[in-house]
């Protein structure tokens, strides 16, 4: 595998990199982290209006028409300036959802919709802590009708619809439609030590699910798609990464203690090299699973869990390590340090936390072993 984006994805990454810069400096972040906004409802609709959203969907469903790369390229930019925007739930995972299993009616209604930024989607499969097995689905769908609830659910409170992980009449896990605008949905706001990444509880009282692809498929199906999304996730959490230790070694340089720049005591220079070791694993990781998820490689499983697990090692010791730099001022509110840390910290529990991955790295790899042996 020897992986590099092309010209014109390097272009690409330029463009929105250029659009950020303008539309999504750190004041922005911290308005939403501090404001009663869910989310930048403007940065969202100009980064549809660029075509980010619909990068990955087809053009005859209102999208770009682009592909998984240019997807990776976006990912970066948006989590290098911590985007408070709903694209991984949106984009990584509803968009995927009903590219991968659904009806024509159902692309030709959503799709259209996300892309523009006029809806917004999430997906509803966790139901409290630790990793979900399919023993532990206990949503469940009777006549057509979802009751249980999910928690915590990414974007929930500000989602249109949600698809949604439960168990049909035959007791087989399957994947539903829901929208969460109607009687019987309650939504309940989650404290999160990320405010511009929300989280919900939603409880489903006896709504009407409409179902996503084949019965007793939602487990398979919700497998493939969480990769996907992990892959262009650790690819926002090597962006986010990459711009805590350039904040950090920019004040390493910049600060004078002792008649002389911190960035020459060893200490400092141990530690920067530490993270940018961290960054630089991470980001080849990342480069391996975006060519596995371009490319359609069977590999893709185990460089999912492998980019995802580096990349949340890589921005949690990026985002402390940068408050360390800064030293006492780092802790402090007015720096941005701790908006970083915040996300490291956010994005380190989406989709199962790092134990999670890990686990699931160490099966896919014996697995693999196994096979090879064989």
């Amino acid at each position: 595998m020897n992986l590099d984006f092309s010209d014109e994805q390097k272009q690409l990454r330029d463009q929105v990199r250029r659009f950020l810069g303008e539309k999504c400096l750190p004041a922005a972040v911290r308005k939403i982290l501090e404001g009663p906004d869910a989310f930048d409802r403007d940065l969202y609709i100009g980064l549809a209006e660029l075509g980010v959203l619909g990068a990955a969907i087809p053009e005859e469903y209102g999208g770009v028409g682009l592909g998984d790369l240019e997807l990776c390229v976006i990912a970066e930019e948006l989590g290098r300036v911590l985007a408070p925007v709903p694209v991984s739930s949106s984009i990584y995972l509803a968009a995927e959802f009903l590219l991968m299993s659904g009806s024509e009616t159902q692309k030709s209604y959503w799709l259209p919709k996300l892309s523009s930024g006029e809806a917004i989607g999430t997906f509803a499969f966790n139901e409290g802590q630790g990793r979900m097995t399919p023993d532990k689905v206990e949503a469940r769908v009777e006549g057509g009708r979802v009751t249980g609830t999910k928690s915590p659910v990414a974007d929930g409170s500000i989602a249109d619809f949600a698809v949604v992980a439960a168990r049909d009449e035959s007791d087989d896990v399957s994947l539903y439609i829901v929208r969460l605008d109607g009687e019987g949905v309650t939504r309940d706001v989650l404290e999160s030590i990320d405010p511009t990444r929300e989280q919900a509880r939603i409880t489903f009282a006896g709504c009407p699910a409409e179902l996503l692809g084949g019965k007793g498929d939602g487990w398979h199906i919700a497998g493939v798609v969480m990769d996907r999304a992990a892959i262009l996730l650790a690819f926002e959490q090597v962006g986010g990464a990459d711009r805590a230790l350039e904040m950090a070694r920019d004040y390493a340089l910049e600060r004078i203690a002792f008649g002389r720049q911190i960035g020459s005591f060893q200490a400092i220079k141990h530690m920067l090299a530490d993270m940018y070791v961290s960054a630089t694993l991470a980001r080849s990781n990342c480069y391996y699973g975006a060519w596995a998820l371009a490319s359609g490689a069977s590999e893709r499983p185990v460089a999912a869990a492998t980019a995802r697990v580096s990349a949340t090692t890589a921005f949690q010791q990026c985002a402390k390590n940068n408050i360390q730099v800064h030293g006492g001022m780092g802790f402090t509110w007015a720096f941005d340090c701790h908006l970083y840390y915040r996300r490291s910290n956010a994005l380190s529990l989406a989709l199962g936390g790092l134990s999670t991955w890990e686990s699931l790295l160490i099966e896919r790899m014996s697995v693999g072993d196994a096979e090879s042996a064989a």
